[in-house]
C-alpha cells in the first residue's frame, strides 16, 4: 500500500475534492437530503466537512497527543453556522489551514488519532482524502450530478484504507480477535490490482464497559484460494466499500460474499 500513498498527492487532492464539494453544494438547497447519508440534510453535509477540516487542523497546530489534549481540541470546535455562504468561507479558510498544517509535517512524525496503531500525521494525511473524495461523492449525489471520476491510485489505496482502518479499527481493541466466518473474496480491479479479504466476525469484551461484542467485519489476507470473486473497476470497488455505489459483478460462494457483504452494510461516514 505504500507505493500508492507514495504516488498521490495528498494535499492537491484535499484542496481539489474540496472545491469540487462546495462546487455541488452550492446547486442545492440547504436541507436536501443527502442520498448516501440519509440522516443528513445538504447543510449538515457541509457542516459536516467544515468541522473535519478544523479539527485536524487544530489537532495538528496544537501538537496534541493525548485523549485529554484530543478533548480540549473537540472543545474548541467551531459552532455550527447555518448560513450557506458563512460556512462555504469557514470551510475554504479551514481546508487551507488544515493543508498548510500537513504541508508543514512530515508523514511520520507523531500525531494523536483515533486509530490506536497509527499515531502519526500521515494517518491524518492518508485519512482526508479519503473523507474529502468520499464526501465530495456524497455531495454531487445529492446534486443530482454523475460523480467525477477517482483517480485510480486514490481508489486502490481507499480499498485497503477501508479494510485496514475504517472496518479495521476493532482489532485495535484489547482482547478483540477476528474470526473468519466463510471463504476469501477476491476483489478484481478491472484497471489493475486484486485484494484478498475474509469476512468474519470481531468478537470481545469492551475494556470499560464489560460489554460482549460480536460484530460483522473483515480483513485483507496476504494469500489464500479464493471461494468468491468481486470485480469492477478500482473505482466502482471503493465506492461500494465505502456505501457509494452499487455492488459490482459478483461470482461464487453465497457464504464468502454474503460475510462481505455484512462487513460492508456496517457503512463509514
Amino acid at each position: 500500500m505504500e507505493g500508492y500513498r507514495r504516488a498521490m498527492d495528498n494535499l492537491t487532492l484535499i484542496n481539489t475534492e474540496t472545491d469540487r464539494f462546495i462546487a455541488a453544494l452550492g446547486q442545492v438547497d440547504a436541507d436536501a437530503p443527502v442520498p448516501t447519508c440519509p440522516e443528513w440534510t445538504a447543510g449538515d453535509l457541509l457542516w459536516h466537512l467544515t468541522v473535519v477540516h478544523a479539527f485536524w487542523a487544530e489537532i495538528l497546530r496544537s501538537g496534541a497527543r493525548t485523549d485529554e489534549e484530543f478533548e480540549a481540541v473537540e472543545a474548541r470546535n467551531p459552532q455550527r453556522l447555518f448560513d450557506r455562504d458563512e460556512t462555504i468561507a469557514l470551510l475554504i479558510d479551514e481546508t487551507a489551514a488544515l493543508v498548510a498544517e500537513l504541508a508543514a509535517r512530515e508523514d511520520s512524525e507523531p500525531a494523536w488519532s483515533w486509530f490506536p496503531s497509527d499515531q502519526t500525521v500521515g494517518f491524518t494525511r492518508r485519512m482526508q482524502v479519503h473523507e474529502a473524495t468520499m464526501h465530495r461523492v456524497d455531495a454531487e449525489l445529492t446534486a443530482g450530478l454523475v460523480p467525477t471520476p477517482i483517480p485510480h491510485e486514490v481508489a486502490a489505496d481507499g480499498i485497503a484504507h477501508g479494510v485496514e482502518v475504517m472496518w479495521g479499527w476493532w482489532g485495535t481493541n484489547p482482547g478483540f480477535s477476528f474470526t473468519p466466518s466463510a471463504g476469501i473474496v477476491q476483489l478484481v480491479a478491472t484497471d489493475g490490482r486484486t485484494w484478498l479479504i475474509a469476512g468474519g466476525r470481531w468478537r470481545g469484551v469492551g475494556s470499560e464497559s464489560g460489554r460482549q461484542y460480536d460484530e460483522p467485519g473483515a480483513v485483507l489476507v496476504e494469500s489464500g484460494e479464493p471461494a468468491a470473486t468481486i470485480t469492477g473497476t478500482a473505482e466502482e470497488l471503493y465506492r461500494w466499500l465505502w456505501g457509494r455505489g452499487d455492488e459490482p459483478a459478483s461470482s461464487g460462494d453465497a457464504a464468502s460474499l454474503n460475510a462481505l457483504r455484512e462487513a460492508q452494510a456496517q457503512g463509514m461516514q
